[in-house]
Order: structure tokens, then sequence, then C-alpha cells
């Protein structure tokens, strides 16, 4: 079965004209930047049917003639072909919107043959395209979507929170979406559930940055906070644990289930840094390393004068690193020295969130594994 690319035309591949949306001059045709570059090694390294779907409100009427449209658009395609990228499908839609025709996107009138046809495998394909009408039209076929990002065309709070389920990258580049496309994302639903926690992650190492955590700790759910933000990662994390009895068991079981989701996430570490380092400065300085090599070391070299920051007591601070370096089979070398204790935390886990972002990044043009061995 084939996975198929759905690709829009205006804001996609060449830039939209913000006066009226039309690509009708020479002066008009300008390609987005990298597309080109982006759609020949899509073309050349990966198996996608591809089809160019796109809205051309009125085309063929006095408001859009067919002679302002073809000669552009057939510049776009020659150029792209010349690059290796061929499009095996391309469908028009001429309407405008107010007829509300099934033909126009988010309506799938014209892609009806993709439906219950085994050549296709449409849960695995996806649209690209940079208005809310692409992201519906990708739920509607049943695939992902990756919206493109414009600032002529942004999702309103409504769009964004029925559509967000169906986004499968977000991003404002070619590079990335090629990347993802060669890569794939690393995304991990863990459950580990005992007789002291029950706890729920969800982890995208190919984020944006989005964070819910709930731990009962709010200090802690803080601190987790930063590691999503400032690691570039999608983390959701729902712990339940014994909190009547102490924070123990809360904390040191979120580090170890996290570590098990990287743990899962990184099972393929072909063309990743493997290794990370940071230093942040505040008034406090503090250094993580991190080596992702399937080995569980962790050196410690933090002091804490207070009893606890928040509701968390600092001793746990370690508890929570070595938990996780056990779970995730990493090296964590961790030192830190300042005056303010909240800053001082706060500083590491920046720090080992901007050491893990540096380590997990991948080259999509590399299969080379990081080491010597031969296995990781």
């Amino acid at each position: 079965m084939k996975r198929v690319l759905f690709i829009d035309r205006d804001g996609v591949v060449l830039q939209e004209p913000p006066t009226d949306f039309q690509v009708d001059s020479i002066e008009k045709t300008t390609f987005l930047p990298g597309v080109i570059t982006a759609l020949s090694r899509i073309a050349a390294e990966l198996d996608f049917y591809k089809v160019m779907i796109t809205n051309q409100d009125g085309l063929g009427t006095d408001s859009y003639p067919e002679s302002d449209f073809h000669p552009y658009h057939n510049l776009m395609v020659r150029t792209l072909e010349g690059e290796g990228f061929v499009f095996d499908e391309m469908h028009i839609d001429k309407t405008f919107a107010g007829e509300n025709k099934p033909t126009r996107k988010p309506g799938t009138g014209l892609l009806q043959h993709f439906f219950n046809n085994e050549q296709y495998d449409l849960p695995n394909s996806y649209v690209i395209g940079d208005r809310w009408s692409d992201i519906q039209l990708a739920k509607n076929l049943g695939c992902k979507a990756i919206y493109l990002r414009s600032p002529l065309h942004e999702l309103t709070p409504e769009q964004e929170t029925d559509l967000r389920a169906t986004i499968a990258l977000e991003t404002d580049n070619w590079p990335a979406i090629y990347e993802f496309l060669k890569l794939g994302q690393r995304k991990v639903v863990h459950d580990r559930n005992t007789n002291e926690t029950k706890i729920h992650v969800e982890l995208n190492l190919d984020g944006s940055g989005k964070a819910d955590i709930h731990t009962g700790l709010g200090f802690f759910d803080h601190m987790l906070d930063q590691i999503a933000r400032h690691g570039k990662m999608d983390m959701t994390i729902v712990t339940k644990g014994d909190l009547h009895i102490d924070e123990h068991h809360t904390i040191e079981d979120t580090g170890i289930a996290l570590g098990e989701a990287f743990a899962k996430a990184l099972i393929d570490k072909r063309g990743m840094e493997r290794y990370g380092f940071a230093l942040p400065m505040d008034e406090a300085e503090a250094k993580v390393l991190i080596d992702f090599g399937g080995r569980n070391w962790i050196v410690w070299n933090a002091e804490f004068k207070r009893e606890k920051i928040g509701e968390m007591p600092t001793e746990m601070f370690f508890h929570f690193f070595k938990s996780f370096s056990d779970a995730a089979k990493c090296n964590l070398n961790i030192e830190c020295k300042g005056d303010n204790e909240h800053h001082k935390i706060e500083a590491i886990f920046k720090a080992f969130a901007k050491a893990i972002k540096m380590a997990v990044k991948r080259d999509p043009l590399s299969n080379y594994l990081p080491s010597t061995k031969g296995v990781l």
C-alpha cells in the first residue's frame, strides 16, 4: 500500500500573494524557501504517491481567467519536474467558497477514489497545507496533517482545539517537513503502575515544547515543564502517587517512568548525536552532561541548604535524576553551584533539557550509528 502526500499549492509550494491570493503573473511566481530541495529529496528518497489538491477561487471566470493561471502553474510544475519531483495527480477546484461544493477543500469530492482502495494507506498519509481547510481535509480523509504555519492564515482557538489531534507536525519551514517525513517522529505513550504510583507519560521528542504535567507537586510540575519547554519536546505526565505518605515514590517513580519512555523513544539511535551538554548561567551555574549510550551512570555534585523547595524535598532531586538515568540507560554528570536554591535546581533542569535536546538531535542525511561498537 502506498502512503500519499496531498500537497496544497499556494502558500505551500508557491508563496501566496497577500493582496488577492492569486498567482497570475511572473512577478507573483515565487517558490517558498527550501521547497524545491525538500521536494526533490522526498521524491528521490521516499516512496510517497504525490497529489496536488488546491482551491483556485473562480478559476475560468472573468475574475480569474484560465490564461492568467496556467502559464505560471505550468512553470511551477516544470521547475519541480526538473528537480525530479513529479505529481502523480493534480486536482484543482475552481468554485467559490460561497458555493459550498463538495469538491472544494476541506471537502473530499475530488479525492473519492482514495477511499476504500487497497492501493493507498490513508492512515499513514499526510496533507501538507497552510490553512484550517487543509487540516480539516486531512481529518476528513482519515490521515494526518503537516501544518505549514502562515501569518496569512492563523487558526482560530476553536479550530486549534478541534484540529489539534490531526496535526502530526507544525512548522514554518520545508527542511523540517523533509526531516519529519524521512525520520518520523519519536512518539511514545507509556504507563507505569505499581501499588504506590500510577503514571501516564506521553512523549514526543520531536515536538515543539508543549507540556501538560500533573504530579500533585507544584514545584515538581514546574521543573518537569522546564524539560519540555527548553528541550523542545512535547510531554504529558500524569502521576497519581501516595502523597498521603510522602513525596518519595511520586518523584522517584516519575523519574523511572520518564526514563523508560525515553528508552522506548530512542530505541533506534541511527543518525543521532548521542551526546549533549549545557552550561547555563544565572547567579547559579549548572552543568549537565548526558550520553544516551545504553549504560546508566550518574555523577551528582550539587548541594542544597534548604530541606524543601516548595513542597519538594531537595534530597529527592538526586533520586529523580538517578531514576531517570537507570531507566533511560544514559550517563548523567550534573554539577551546580550558586546561592539561591530555587535558581540552582531550575538551572539544573534547564541544562538537563538543553543537553537532551542536543543529544537526541538527528541528521536526516545520516544513517550513522554513533558508536565504534556497532551497537547501542
